[in-house]
């Protein structure tokens, strides 16, 4: 697996699609055997099957895209908005934990940076919101909401970073517990000290309209903003210069792989975690800032999953910055094509929730074990030809 190409990955990647896409097939026609509904949808002398495997197959990928194939189908489509509205901010986050993948360290955080960083956005535009109005508001308020948004999840992606590289604390353990940390302040501070007085819920007061990612094309109500995606795959190019085409992400790649040769070459790996784990969180809470100025226009505590989905992300893009976009998009579909089977099919959420883990796991789970390879390979000496063959043994 260590020793695969991007062909043999792609191919191997859509084998395991097409392999969970059997199993839940399976399960379905299973669970249908065994459920008990007033109209199903075959009979065959005692036998009734409740549940279409078909129909739940078509819904969530093909509801998830609006239904391209019917008549009068536009890419405008509500559901289509969802999925792309989905992807924009797992994009984000996804590049967030492959960045420090690259690096070698395991960034669980992003969560707990991604809601420092919404919350930084709100506050910052909120605050500089009376001075402006208007397109000069739009202008300079989302740009100061995304800056703020990606210094406050900079800044609590650096606790760990420093943590992990001048006192040699455990990164996953610190950033798993960051992550409740960073919600509970959150809480207490929007709860006791920015709360909106006109709402029964734990947010903020609402942004400007004109403080918010405008809606281009999309129906400003579907909350998803094409000039945001733009903004994500331009990160994502980004990114991939930083990492492929810089210095310093050579050294970054070079300390993920190759930690002894790195600091044998030169390069200052307590500088580096702290580096890598920052711009880590930098980019969570810019994917935090997207989701206060596109989709909330304020900030609201019990913040969706985003940062733990961006793990499997990073895992099914392989930690590549150009993959993520495509993981990305899988796992929007999946979200967005989720709720259409909720309301087309009878089949209930929970085993809904069953198949988007099976094809998320069957397709993680190679790509998982390669990079498990890599690291075993990397960490292996190298065994230098000696006479008489031993180099053989």
């Amino acid at each position: 697996m260590a020793g695969t190409s991007a062909g043999e990955r792609a191919l191997i990647a859509v084998a395991s699609l097409a392999l969970s896409i059997l199993v839940g097939t399976v399960i379905v026609l299973v669970g249908g055997l065994l459920a008990t509904c007033r109209t199903p949808v075959l009979t065959i002398g005692e036998v009734t099957l409740c549940y279409d495997p078909i129909a739940v197959w078509d819904r969530l990928f093909l509801g998830a895209l609006g239904d391209p194939f019917s008549g009068g189908w536009s890419p405008l489509n509500a559901q289509f908005a969802v999925t792309l509205r989905e992807t924009t901010i797992l994009v984000f986050t996804g590049l967030s934990v492959a960045l420090a993948f690259r690096a070698g360290i395991f960034n669980i955080g992003t969560q707990g940076q991604l809601v420092v960083g919404a919350l930084a956005s709100a506050l910052a535009v909120l605050w500089a919101a009376p001075a402006f109005t208007g397109t000069v508001g739009a202008v300079v308020l989302v740009p100061l909401g995304l800056a703020a948004g990606a210094l406050g999840g900079g800044f609590y992606g650096a606790i760990p970073g420093v943590l992990k590289a001048y006192a040699d604390a455990n990164e996953v353990i610190t950033t798993i517990m960051l992550n409740f940390v960073a919600v509970l302040v959150v809480r207490y501070l929007v709860s006791d000290h920015f709360q909106d007085p006109t709402s029964q819920a734990i947010q903020t007061a609402s942004l400007p309209e004109f403080a918010q990612f405008p809606s281009i094309l999309f129906d400003p109500r579907l909350d998803f903003s094409l000039v945001a995606l733009a903004l994500a795959l331009a990160v994502v190019g980004g990114v991939y210069y930083l990492l492929e085409h810089t210095s310093f992400g050579f050294d970054l790649r070079t300390a993920g792989l190759q930690p002894a040769a790195a600091e044998y070459g030169g390069v200052d790996s307590a500088r580096t975690v702290v580096a890598s784990l920052t711009l880590s969180g930098a980019l969570g809470g810019v994917g935090g800032a997207v989701y206060v100025l596109m989709i909330l226009g304020r900030f609201q505590t019990g913040v969706p999953s985003y940062g733990f989905d961006g793990i499997t992300v990073s895992i099914l893009a392989g930690n590549h910055p150009v993959g993520s976009v495509f993981a990305a998009l899988l796992f929007g579909v999946l979200k967005s094509g989720s709720t259409v089977v909720d309301f087309a099919t009878d089949v209930p959420p929970q085993l809904v929730g069953v198949l988007r883990g099976l094809i998320i796991l069957f397709v993680a789970m190679p790509e998982f074990f390669r990079q498990i390879g890599r690291r075993i390979e990397s960490d292996e000496p190298d065994v230098a030809a000696a006479p008489g063959g031993a180099a053989d043994d």
